[in-house]
């Protein structure tokens, strides 16, 4: 639901926790590298003494952001620490960022939750009375992915409808799949909580939008992100798809602590792509310094040092059909072939 270096989207700009944790447009948009769980709450709670209601052997709240690292985290309490009645848990995707992106079903769900969880900054693109109408919100800076999923978790198994918020989709290099993981290590059911994956507008889309229509026919997406997939992994999975003629969504593609990724991807795909292959570059979908360019795979590379090229950029990679006109990317589906028009 990806972005940022500790400290993007913004979990963008960052190593250390988002969407892949790192990613800020996605879901598109999030960040994982390091994490200490540094919470930030804002009304009734506090991240560092969350009242979601489990309580250890000496009664005190066993639930939620008390992790010090993202590599040793383990779970803090299970689903037989809570006496309650379990509550609902929603993993919602905000799509882009702007409130008018998002779907009338994500904006229902949260205002089903009675507790709203996010990346700051992810709370920050909610509507203002979607907040207002929620009896607590809990928000943490970048990093701490792990603990904050878990602080939902922990507060919809204590009785609460919980929402935990991302941007794009909640399935794209985002916490749904997190969320799952730890409701079934606390020995809970996703049944149980009634969990709900609310989908968003995925970056890749609403980015694309940006440009024109650069992925009508079959494309993939890649993180560059490799604080949870090696690089070597990534390397080769660019090679695959470049060298098929697919259209690649890139996601975070930059970092202040990773450059080198982004130069080897415009490396590897300038081995299989002619150097004018149309390239989109949207920065900042949906938000206040939105900036979009389409430039050719010969030049990418040097934007590498510009405000351009963050974690919360999305690059659109056309294949060998894609083309501009009037400004616009296409990439012929194959009508042309079929039909005359």
């Amino acid at each position: 639901m990806s972005d940022t270096t500790c400290g993007p989207t913004d979990e963008s700009s960052s190593n250390c926790g988002g969407s892949d944790p790192e990613t800020a447009i996605d879901g598109g948009r999030a960040a994982n590298d390091a994490a200490t769980d540094g919470g930030a709450a804002t009304e009734n709670t506090s991240a560092s003494s969350p009242s979601c209601g489990a309580s250890d052997s000496n009664g005190t709240s066993s639930c939620g952001s008390t992790k010090s690292s993202a590599t040793d985290e383990k779970v803090g309490s299970t689903a037989d620490d809570f006496d309650a009645n379990p509550g609902r848990l929603f993993a919602v995707g905000l799509g882009p960022g702007q409130p008018e992106g998002m779907t009338q079903r994500a904006k229902a769900a949260l205002l089903e939750a009675e507790h709203i969880v996010g990346y700051t900054t992810y709370i920050d693109l909610i509507p203002d009375d979607i907040t207002e109408a929620a009896d607590e919100l809990y928000d943490t800076p970048m990093c701490g992915e792990v603990s904050r999923t878990e602080e939902a978790v922990d507060r919809a198994l204590a009785g609460n409808d919980v929402a935990i918020v991302g941007s794009g989709d909640p399935n794209v290099y985002a916490l749904g799949g997190l969320a799952l993981e730890i409701i079934e290590s606390k020995g809970a059911t996703a049944s149980a909580l009634d969990f709900e994956v609310v989908p968003g507008v995925p970056a890749a889309q609403s980015c694309a939008a940006r440009v024109g229509a650069p992925l009508v026919n079959d494309s993939v997406s890649i993180s560059l992100s490799d604080h949870l997939t090696p690089m070597a992994d990534i390397e080769s999975r660019l090679h695959a798809v470049a060298a098929e003629g697919f259209t690649i969504a890139i996601y975070n593609p930059w970092s202040r602590k990773r450059r080198e990724n982004f130069e080897t991807a415009c490396e590897i795909l300038s081995e299989h792509r002619p150097a004018d292959t149309p390239v989109g570059v949207v920065h900042g979908a949906g938000r206040d310094d939105e900036a979009v360019e389409i430039v050719e795979l010969g030049e990418l590379k040097s934007l590498g040092e510009t405000d351009l090229i963050d974690m919360t950029t999305t690059l659109l990679v056309g294949n060998e059909e894609t083309y501009v006109w009037d400004g616009r990317m296409i990439t012929p589906r194959g009508y042309e072939s079929k039909y005359d028009y």
